[in-house]
């Protein structure tokens, strides 16, 4: 048991997973009179909210990714074990994990959030998805993979089968990677793909709900729209997707759009762990919480992020998923668990909303602020290229990113277009593995409402 960690005399607080909200427990953690144990089955820090930059050649995977153990060099009492968790034991206080049992004197759990398919299962079989550095990858070198064969085929069909990109889900990340893709199709593939007809390439955002970026103000949504319109992206509303297969996105009983690129970012289910009380799971997996973190029915055990689900007054159906969240819940979680060691009691959490933001492409971006506050374009892009690279971990990544940009404001040029690792969906399961194909089977059929405000995304 406790794969090699050393003994101590302080109680051990056991974090899962190194999203926002994981990291920033752990940093807040570094001088309290406790062993920090981390697990995660990557020995990296993921920033999310940048995973379609990576997904369309913007940005090359090592800008967005830090190591765990560079993050806490010099934090004695952090420790690292890189594995997937199985589950928990509440009786024994252990955590089992892929390499052995991890005992816990208090467990967080921050597992962050896993795609979530509404049961359709063509859809999680052949659809691409950017959860992951690694599916970000996968579906950069698909989509160019795709280009080149449609350089080959003479079959008008298959042709434009493999140039449409039909991307589902309005929130952010929909957005985002529609404005990406219109971007490239504009200023980058004219170069690299000069004998290809790029009028027959077409981009379509499909979103359920009546509006882009749901929970954003209704002046967000217009512009959102306004700008995809201008950047020749079809988005289409009131519209959901009932299956995908042999190169057909049906949005109907016979109604499809044809295309052999569907990428999928229309919800998240949380990411709770076997073990937990099942009262405690609600129906989208999140873990039900109280106001001080703690796993409903337990004392020792706590969630924070994407998948604690916090209900408040304000917010009814739960605090957003986001990663203001989970770095606001970590440090509050940090100073609660410092409280129960000397014996007081915890304070009650509270969210201090800082607003929101989305960015469609270079120049176009939105932003709403609290007090009702809104504004757009140059100004907006600015502000989320500057929240987005602060909130980088290591100043190599906030370098490289902020020279990539600049390289690419002025610029098409950047080579980060590079097939490395040929994917074929067909052989290659999303690394979530079984854990999303329960989820995905167990949850209710998908409804046409709005696509959930995920930006950033954390991995809790």
């Amino acid at each position: 048991m406790d794969t090699n960690l050393p003994v101590s005399a302080h109680p051990r607080v056991v974090i899962v997973g190194c999203g926002f909200g994981g990291l920033k427990l752990a940093q807040e953690l570094a001088d309290a009179p406790v062993q920090v144990v981390m697990v995660d089955r990557n020995n990296y820090h993921n920033f999310q909210p940048l995973l379609y930059q990576v997904a369309t050649g913007a940005l090359e995977a090592d800008s967005i990714a830090y190591p765990v153990r560079k993050i806490f060099a010099g934090q004695k009492n952090f420790f690292f074990r890189m594995a997937d968790v199985k589950g928990v034991a509440k009786a024994t206080n252990t955590l089992e994990t892929s390499i052995g049992d991890i005992r816990y004197d208090y467990l967080v759990l921050a597992t962050g959030s896993l795609t979530n398919f509404f049961g359709i299962e063509s859809i999680e079989k052949n659809a691409m998805q950017i959860k992951s550095i690694p599916n970000a990858l996968n579906l950069r070198s698909f989509i160019f993979q795709n280009f080149e064969q449609a350089l080959l085929t003479t079959d008008p069909e298959e042709k434009q089968a493999l140039l449409n990109i039909v991307v589902v889900g309005g929130g952010p990340t929909g957005v985002e990677i529609s404005g990406s893709l219109a971007e490239m199709r504009k200023h980058v593939l004219p170069n690299d793909y000069p004998e290809m007809d790029l009028t027959q390439m077409q981009i379509f955002l499909v979103e359920a709900g009546p509006a882009l970026l749901g929970p954003m103000s209704k002046a967000s949504q217009e512009d959102a729209k306004r700008y995809l319109d201008e950047l020749g992206v079809e988005v289409r509303l009131n519209t959901a997707m009932k299956k995908y297969e042999n190169g057909r996105a049906y949005y109907s009983d016979t109604e499809f759009i044809p295309t052999e690129n569907m990428v999928w970012a229309a919800g998240v289910n949380g990411s709770a762990l076997p073990g937990l009380p099942e009262a405690a799971i609600t129906r989208n997996k999140r873990i039900t919480v109280n106001l001080w973190n703690q796993v409903q029915g337990e004392t020792n055990i706590f969630a924070i992020g994407d998948v604690a689900n916090m209900v408040t007054e304000e917010m009814p159906r739960g605090l957003p998923m986001l990663a203001p969240v989970a770095q606001q819940q970590a440090a509050h979680l940090a100073a609660n668990l410092q409280r129960i060691l000397r014996g007081e009691t915890p304070k009650d959490f509270k969210y201090l909303d800082k607003g929101v933001m989305a960015i469609v492409s270079r120049n176009k971006a939105v932003v709403d602020l609290p007090k009702g506050v809104h504004f757009k374009g140059f100004l907006g892009w600015l502000s989320w290229l500057f929240i987005h690279l602060i909130l980088l971990v290591g100043f190599r990544n906030k370098m490289v990113a902020l020279v990539d940009w600049a390289f690419s404001y002025f610029s098409s040029g950047q080579a980060l277009r590079l097939i490395i690792r040929p994917f074929n969906k067909r052989d290659v399961k999303d690394d979530k593995g079984k854990k999303a194909a329960e989820q995905a089977a167990a949850t209710p059929e998908y409804n046409p409402t709005p696509s959930a405000v995920q930006q950033p995304a954390s991995a809790g």
